[in-house]
């Protein structure tokens, strides 16, 4: 069973940083891709970035310049620098991941249960 935790939300002032964090565990083959998705009340989930094995990364336009994804394959870990928050980013943050264990061979998503990040102005 393949759980994903995530931590490092919280309240920032805009302007300010944060860093996000998830660890998987459980067994896991590989990880083809780690990624961020937030949800902010009354919209869609939507992708912030996400992260190839090859470390080839990709970014919603809202947050280009400003967040910075990154990856540690060896331990299942994903990360997400918050720079210059705004007060659109506050959502709930789930972390994501397309790997392969021993329930899919092919491969799976896998979903954290999400961290809050409020900023305020």
């Amino acid at each position: 069973q393949v759980q994903l935790v995530e931590s490092g939300g919280g309240l920032v002032q805009a302007g300010g940083s944060l860093r996000l964090s998830c660890a998987a565990s459980g067994t896991i083959f590989s990880t083809y891709t780690m990624g961020w998705y937030r949800q902010a009340p009354g919209k869609q989930r939507e992708l912030v970035a996400d992260i190839s094995y090859g470390g080839i990364t990709n970014y919603t336009d809202s947050v280009k310049g400003r967040f910075t994804i990154s990856g540690d394959n060896a331990k299942n870990t994903v990360y997400l620098q918050m720079n210059n928050v705004k007060p659109e980013d506050t959502a709930v943050y789930y972390c994501k991941i397309y790997a392969k264990t021993p329930g899919n061979f092919y491969g799976a998503n896998y979903w954290g249960k999400g961290t809050l990040v409020t900023v305020s102005s």
